[in-house]
């Protein structure tokens, strides 16, 4: 394969003059692009896979040392040679701070334009050749024992088919580091299976092809939505591309990724360790947000000093006023909580409090079908304020007005169920008033107690239920009376009541007068 090479200078004769060197120089180059500005220079990195870059130090706008580091953001890798006359030293300096390959002084003879043009190509082959020794030791190796190696499921066993590879790796250091695409589920619930199962391959060749492609690392699929890179750059360039891939993925497609990173490792026990931490850092994306890097957890649960009775008796107690609205005592917990005897002197005790005051509330709250993440969209506030603030205060501030809202929520919630049921036990009641009734039997339909349903309709309607009904019955009546078809007797059976005295009586007491008297004074 060709070797790419980007030639940059803003003189057209210089620009000319390399052009010709390259190509005669009888190595395995080929001039992908020149470019006369460091701006047109990127544009074609962004359109053209480039390997090597000699360029001028001295252009207008934007310099050659400004152009080289956009370039190594782009693609970490390349190779970059500078191009200048004695009076830019200083510019020298800057070049080894960015690690430029090479550094010629212009006028540039042949032989040394020559020589370093073919130390440079030898290196990308050497580069080229380990990233084809890193493939094709993962096709001898199946996946699955590699990820069965990596979660420690009979490791010994596994170890032997593996070693090999494992050593390559260990040669330059690596890490694990967990890519898990986002929102998957809601994103993708209205979808059809195949155009579901389409949109993961896409996102999925796009990182396989993408860590391919900047040299990044082995990839290894996991599941479905949950990818394993194991790195082959140095620790600064891996984290820098992982940025570059998450950056990346949100251009090309409608999800975003997170990824979680280990710390580097030069043996097998530690590359477990970097799995087991990239896995940890990956399941604090709830807590963390989204659309991001995740750095090796600093999250151990059971060490924290908070996991006594003491703070469950505490969580209790502020779930309990969470579902009361009652703010005076959610905010004395909250006080409880952070200033247990003295404020918290560690912020890592602030995170584990946080998570297991989250997390406790979260799992209380799945008890009454309800979801802590939903009802304050923990997604979209992305809570990772939490991790900027420099103060306790500021953190038990921003978690009270979280926990006002969520009870304020819960509480509207609870209101409008309730006032949802009262209606439709009014309905009920319409529907079946000429039935014989009693609140009762309405709340055996609802599958309620007499008392409970009582006060639920007192508190809604500030009206007991019996007087609610007797008003609707004697209302009803008054229509049948209007009837001159119907006896009195006749309505009295169909109202349900078995006592012509105890129907009249009733009657009287609702309406001043007997249902004779009441007929007489519409005339029928």
């Amino acid at each position: 394969m060709n070797i790419n090479v980007l030639l940059v200078d803003d003189e057209a004769v210089d620009l000319e003059w390399l052009r010709r060197r390259v190509l005669g120089s009888g190595l395995n180059l080929q001039v992908a692009a020149t470019a006369n500005s460091g701006f047109n220079a990127l544009k074609a990195m962004e359109q053209e896979r480039i390997d090597l870059i000699l360029s001028d130090i001295r252009m207008p706008i934007m310099s050659g040392i400004e152009f080289a580091r956009k370039a190594k953001e782009i693609h970490p890798g390349v190779k970059i040679v500078f191009i200048s006359g004695h009076e830019d030293f200083e510019y020298a300096k800057e070049a080894i701070k960015i690690s430029a390959s090479g550094y010629l002084l212009k006028p540039v003879e042949d032989q040394e334009l020559y020589k370093m043009l073919g130390e440079l190509c030898a290196a990308i082959e050497r580069e080229r050749d380990q990233d084809r020794t890193f493939t094709e030791a993962l096709t001898l190796v199946n996946e699955e024992l590699l990820l069965r190696w990596l979660n420690e499921i009979s490791p010994e066993q596994v170890e032997g088919h593996i070693r090999g590879f494992l050593q390559t790796l260990f040669k330059t250091g690596t890490a694990a580091a967990l890519v898990e695409i986002d929102d998957l589920e809601w994103k993708t619930g209205d979808m059809p299976e195949e155009e579901r199962r389409k949109q993961i391959q896409k996102v999925m060749a796009f990182i396989r092809h993408f860590s391919m492609e900047m040299k990044l690392g082995t990839f290894i699929v996991s599941q479905p939505t949950r990818f394993v890179l194991l790195a082959s750059v140095p620790e600064t360039a891996f984290l820098e591309l992982l940025e570059e891939l998450i950056r990346a993925v949100r251009g090309i497609s409608p999800f975003s990724v997170t990824v979680g990173v280990g710390g580097f490792a030069l043996d097998e026990e530690g590359l477990r360790a970097s799995y087991r931490q990239a896995q940890a850092a990956l399941s604090a994306k709830w807590l963390v947000g989204k659309d991001r890097l995740i750095r090796e957890s600093r999250v151990h649960p059971g060490e924290s000093r908070f996991a006594g009775a003491r703070t469950d008796e505490i969580l209790e107690r502020m779930l309990k006023a969470i579902l009361q609205y009652d703010l005076v005592t959610i905010d004395d917990c909250l006080l409880e909580l952070f200033y247990q005897g003295s404020p918290l002197a560690q912020k890592n005790d602030v995170y584990d409090l946080i998570i297991r005051i989250t997390t406790q509330l979260h799992a209380d709250l799945r008890e009454i079908n309800e979801n802590l993440y939903e009802l304050l969209k923990w997604d979209s506030h992305q809570p990772v304020l939490l991790f900027q603030f420099e103060t306790i205060h500021d953190i038990t501030s921003w978690l009270r007005k979280r926990f006002f809202e969520l009870s304020e929520l819960l509480y509207v919630k609870k209101q409008k169920q309730k006032r949802k049921l009262i209606q439709e036990i009014m309905v009920y009641v319409e529907n079946n008033l000429e039935q014989k009734m009693t609140l009762k039997d309405v709340a055996a339909h609802f599958d309620f107690t007499p008392n409970y349903l009582g006060y639920l309709f007192k508190e809604e309607t500030g009206r007991h239920f019996t007087d609610y009904l007797n008003e609707l019955k004697t209302k009803r009546v008054c229509e049948l009376l209007t009837d001159p078809t119907l006896k009195i007797y006749e309505i009295a059976e169909r109202m349900g009541y078995k006592n012509i005295i105890y129907f009249n009586r009733q009657f009287k007491q609702a309406t001043g007068m007997t249902p004779g008297e009441y007929r007489k004074t519409k005339k029928i």
